[in-house]
């Protein structure tokens, strides 16, 4: 899939990082697509409302970076992460959740995911660098 790019430098362009969000509250999808797209070199190509929808939504739109919810209808987040992991292992992901436990954090890791950010951080603060943070 071909990416437009926009030039910097000369013959060098810089393309935005593309996220998908999943969350089942179209509030909290609102408010993380504002705090992203405020960075230039993040862009929201989607949001899906539940984990089937997501792995339908990576296949169609090949994020860079998927950022899940814990607790969603039809398929959780750990389930569609591990669901991404085993058909896209070169898609970063982060696990965005009210939720906050070491044993979180060891089966996000083991479903392919890099970081658990809670939902009661500083969104500011914590979700950029964490997405810099999934990219490398």
């Amino acid at each position: 899939m071909l990416r437009s790019c926009r030039p910097v430098w000369g013959d060098r362009c810089r393309v935005p990082h593309r996220v998908l969000i999943v969350d089942d509250n179209a509030l909290l999808r609102s408010l993380l697509r504002t705090c992203i797209e405020k960075d230039s070199d993040w862009k929201v190509c989607g949001d899906a409302e539940n984990g089937k929808e997501a792995v339908t939504k990576v296949e169609e739109l090949n994020p860079d970076v998927v950022i899940l919810d814990l607790q969603m209808p039809v398929m959780n987040g750990l389930e569609a992460a591990r669901r991404i992991h085993a058909m896209f292992p070169q898609t970063a992901m982060l696990m965005f959740t009210i939720h906050d436990s070491p044993q979180l954090l060891d089966e996000a890791r083991a479903a392919g995911i890099r970081d658990v950010i809670s939902k009661t951080d500083q969104l500011t603060e914590r979700l950029l660098p964490a997405l810099k943070q999934a990219r490398t």
